[in-house]
């Protein structure tokens, strides 16, 4: 299968680098490019990617307010008149300079896949676009997991879950927030890659999470991930 990828970013540099990087995959194809945010829900809506690269600082619209239309899907007031074609549930992973910007805590609730940034490199990039469409997340230990406990740290205790975790699931929650992928978890509690699957959903569903970074921003919030935290 070829992963469909829209590029947003405000300098032409940038989008022509990360399009070299990307097309240099044989499963990867970059079907577009948007200079701002609006022109990334209008290529969005047009070309339907399976993910989208989205700067934070764009013009016209910020990259903050293009994840959660596209993370969420749909649009409504002024959006609908702007965008009359409901706009599609896109994959987004956010590609930024700034590592530790108040903008990740809301990119991160509002259903990003995964925060990079630009200087993370060709690897990282195309790891992280792959993993979003196999509904992962890219948790680097050398970035995603440092900006979570950057903006959990100092942020109050997160509202109950709307069902508690069984003490299975929440070891499970705090190797998800330590960059654990689910192979590794497995290997790790002697289970099979299937169950930890399965324990990851019911930990989504509970929590109202959309993918495992609202896991890991729940874990780092309740202390589930400090055990479980790389040491550096």
């Amino acid at each position: 299968m070829t992963i469909r990828v829209l590029i947003a970013d405000d300098q032409e540099m940038v989008r022509r680098g990360l399009r070299r990087i990307l097309e240099s995959q044989p499963d990867i194809e970059v079907v577009g490019e948007a200079a701002d945010g609006v022109a990334a829900l209008e290529a969005a809506r047009a070309l339907r990617p399976d993910v989208a690269l989205v700067d934070i600082r764009m013009p016209r619209m910020d990259g903050l307010e293009v994840t959660r239309k596209l993370a969420g899907g749909g649009s409504t007031g002024a959006d609908a008149e702007a965008l009359p074609e409901a706009l599609p549930k896109v994959r987004v992973v956010v590609v930024t300079t700034f590592d530790l910007d108040e903008y990740v805590y809301p990119a991160l609730r509002y259903g990003a896949c995964g925060f990079l940034l630009k200087r993370s490199g060709p690897t990282l990039l195309v790891e992280a676009v792959r993993a979003a469409v196999a509904g992962d997340s890219l948790i680097s230990p050398s970035i995603t997991v440092r900006l979570l406990k950057h903006v959990t740290g100092a942020r109050p205790a997160a509202p109950r879950a709307l069902e508690a975790l069984t003490e299975r699931e929440t070891e499970i929650a705090g190797q998800v927030a330590a960059g654990r992928t689910n192979a590794d978890i497995a290997r790790e509690l002697f289970i099979s890659p299937g169950t930890v699957k399965t324990h990851v959903a019911s930990i989504q569903r509970k929590l109202g999470v959309r993918n495992r970074v609202g896991i890991a921003v729940h874990a780092w919030e309740m202390g589930y991930a400090e055990r479980e935290r790389p040491q550096w």
